[in-house]
Formats: structure tokens, sequence, C-alpha cells
């Protein structure tokens, strides 16, 4: 069972702002889950997202 990020979590790891994040699941360039009013982002789709988007 893969660990569930916030979006605060995710722009740690990314070092960019948590809003970033949020325009980014938004664009549906990050995969996440919306549990009542937050998104919650697997382990498994912030690595996807860096090696999609890493050069």
């Amino acid at each position: 069972m893969s660990h569930l990020l916030t979006a605060e979590q995710v722009a740690s790891r990314l070092q960019i702002h948590h809003l970033t994040v949020l325009k980014l699941i938004k664009a549906k360039k990050l995969k996440a889950v919306k549990l009542g009013r937050v998104y919650r982002i697997r382990e498994e789709a912030l690595d996807d997202f860096i090696e999609r988007y890493s050069t």
C-alpha cells in the first residue's frame, strides 16, 4: 500500500510552492485523489510525474 502525501509535502520534495502543485493537479499533469476538500497524492504518482518530466 502506498503512502498518501499532501500538496505541501509534494511541494517540499519538489522545492516548489504548494499552489504550483495544485495547478499541476488541475492541469492533470499530476494524479491526485480529492478527499473532502483536500488533495492527496500517491508516492507512485509523484515518482511517475518526476520520471515523465525529467530531462
